[in-house]
């Protein structure tokens, strides 16, 4: 009876809140059962063992008690903390959004290793990464690509046709969210609300797709190309889920506020050399 009450899964945790006076609730993805609600019983009082292995993005293994509604943490260990991920507030909401893309596209109790795997994998790349944004490109194409979402890179989505290079002043492809890939410059024209896409922004989709992640890593994008990536997958995401993401909005703000402050210590560095 006790056998069956009890399993043991590796997991990594998604989201935390707080629950009754001493409780926390845990949403974890694990490679087994996919995403799952369980509750860590005492986890907030200083004196648990639980308390330091249930951090956000933490990855762990938990021998977990069956509940009438909820299952019970009843131990939990550390398997890899990426400790980056909570000391550097970048590279934390780049893991907040990796996590929150992750949330959306999975329902409860849905197996998926390969996701695990991947999500895994990209926690530990943002602890390094000196490209964040790359990383985070190189996560959503694989995601997309597992969840079933794939865009159509390498033939015209409207009329099939192979897509062939083609140099331009304006960008001569476009980005059919609807349709789920890019239209060639002769169909352009006739899906206005599509996304103009320019030919190194196709490259680089198209690397995303074909390259291991050390090799797209390697990339040296100019800001404007990184944008318009960065545009094209966020609205085809935010077609698909119907909805826009938390993550995506901090994200653009705190990218914001590095950037002037990043320009009001030039101006000051500026000023005293003078």
């Amino acid at each position: 009876m006790l056998r069956e009450r009890l399993y043991r899964t590796e997991a990594i945790i998604l989201r935390r809140a707080d629950m009754g006076e001493a409780d926390r609730l845990l949403t974890v993805f694990t490679p087994g059962q996919g995403k799952l609600r369980v509750v860590a019983k005492g986890a907030r009082k200083p004196t648990s063992r639980k308390s330091g292995h249930v951090e956000l993005f933490t990855r762990v293994q938990l021998l977990i008690a069956k509940g009438r509604q909820l299952d019970i943490v009843s131990q939990a260990e550390t398997l890899q903390t990426y400790r980056p991920l909570r000391e550097d507030l970048l590279r934390s909401a780049h893991a907040h959004y990796c996590v929150e893309l992750l949330d959306r596209f999975t329902a409860d109790e849905q197996e998926h290793g390969d996701l695990y795997d991947l999500l895994a994998m990209t926690l530990a790349r943002l602890c390094e990464a000196s490209d964040l944004a790359l990383a985070a490109r190189h996560y959503e194409f694989h995601l997309l690509t597992l969840a079933g979402y794939q865009p159509r890179l390498f033939g015209c989505v409207s009329c099939n046709r192979k897509l062939e290079p083609v140099e331009s002043e304006t960008p001569p492809y476009a980005f059919d969210v609807e349709l789920g890939g890019v239209l060639c410059p002769d169909c352009v024209n006739a899906h206005p609300k599509a996304m103009p896409l320019s030919l190194s922004a196709l490259k680089v989709l198209r690397h995303a797709a074909r390259t291991n992640y050390a090799t797209f890593a390697a990339l040296n994008l100019r800001p404007a190309l990184h944008r318009e990536v960065e545009q094209v997958m966020q609205k085809y995401i935010t077609y698909i889920l119907e909805r826009n993401l938390k993550s995506t909005e901090f994200l653009r703000t705190l990218r914001l506020e590095m950037m002037a402050e990043a320009a009001s210590n030039k101006s000051t560095q500026e000023e005293s050399n003078v």
